[in-house]
């Protein structure tokens, strides 16, 4: 039996890896080409803004998860933390955005914080760890804001970053994602950092005995998490106008599903970034494509059938993921 170390990534393992992440840049060019050839309005300026601009929210917490899953760990904290944070940054919008913003990624940060001591420090199965956060996070937003939507100061400038332009051009949310995502991207590419993580997703035992720093990315991956949702929260707030304990029901499963959409092994070792935006906004469209379909009164569906859909077509992916490992000489 031969084994491999957390960085032995053969030709063959890397080719199927690049084929998975290819895959999910073809399905969403081949979406937006129907789209632009079936409806008027499709690539329109405002759809385009609007389309980016509300999915921000969820391209942001599945970039965090992606780094998460990559050690082979999970998060699914993030929905009710962004519905924590966004009552956080609600209460604070009378100080501005310069505190808000901070203030409510800061909250974020706290509660992965408390993530990675469970997980590290006590052992904690990550599936249970976040499963008790995701709980008190949801608890804790409803206690503070009575239940009740907790309207944001329009005198200050805190709307501005949820509905505003950046010089009256791209929307502040877009270019903060897009921040947020060449980060991500440069840490897992470039630094030492970016390489444990993978390494931990490989094999953490043995990352461990090479000397990595395994601790400090695990606690790096919940930390940085956290602070995703909590930047989520704070564009939820500022873009409805209001802190919203209820909402956040079923982020977890969008940013899982964009992650594994993207190519990233949910058992962890290998993923991209660029990959996990486009699996994000891939899921985004097809349900922007099924509102133009209800206005063509072509299809009537709800909004709850989003849920439906998201379920069913994480399924569709963890099956076949699950297939293309069992096939001889998968990457494991």
């Amino acid at each position: 039996m031969t084994t491999r170390g957390p960085f032995d990534l053969d030709l063959r393992h890397m080719v199927r890896g690049d084929t998975q992440m290819i895959g999910v840049w073809v399905a969403l060019l081949a979406l937006i080409v129907f789209g632009l050839l079936r409806y008027d309005n499709f690539g329109s300026s405002y759809n385009i803004f609007s389309f980016l601009n509300y999915n921000s929210m969820f391209i942001v917490i599945s970039i965090g998860m992606a780094l998460v899953i990559m050690t082979g760990g999970i998060d699914l904290s993030v929905g009710s933390v962004a519905a924590f944070t966004s009552v956080c940054a609600a209460y604070l919008s009378p100080y501005g955005i310069e505190i808000a913003l901070p203030g409510g990624m800061a909250a974020g940060a706290a509660i992965g914080g408390v993530n990675a001591f469970c997980i590290i420090a006590m052992r904690i199965p990550p599936f249970i760890a976040t499963l008790a956060t995701m709980l008190g996070a949801k608890g804790g937003a409803l206690v503070i804001s009575g239940a009740q939507t907790v309207s944001v100061d329009w005198s200050s400038n805190f709307t501005v970053f949820g509905m505003g332009k950046a010089f009256d051009l791209v929307p502040w949310t877009i270019l903060v994602t897009l921040l947020v995502a060449l980060v991500a991207w440069a840490i897992l590419e470039h630094t030492l950092l970016g390489r444990t993580i993978l390494a931990i997703g490989g094999g953490e035992e043995a990352s461990a005995l090479m000397g990595l720093g395994v601790t400090r990315a695990k606690t790096f991956v919940y930390l940085f998490s956290g602070a995703c949702a909590g930047l989520a929260g704070v564009i939820l707030a500022s873009g409805y106008g209001a802190g919203q304990p209820l909402e956040g029901l079923g982020w977890e499963l969008s940013a899982i599903a964009s992650v594994v959409v993207g190519g990233t092994l949910l058992t962890g070792g290998l993923g991209s970034i660029p990959a996990t935006v486009a699996g994000a906004l891939l899921l985004g469209l097809v349900f922007n494509i099924l509102n133009f379909e209800n206005g063509k009164g072509t299809i009537s569906l709800s909004a709850y059938w989003q849920l439906v859909i998201r379920g069913a077509f994480l399924f569709l992916v963890i099956l076949l993921q699950s297939q293309f490992r069992s096939r001889p000489n998968a990457p494991r």
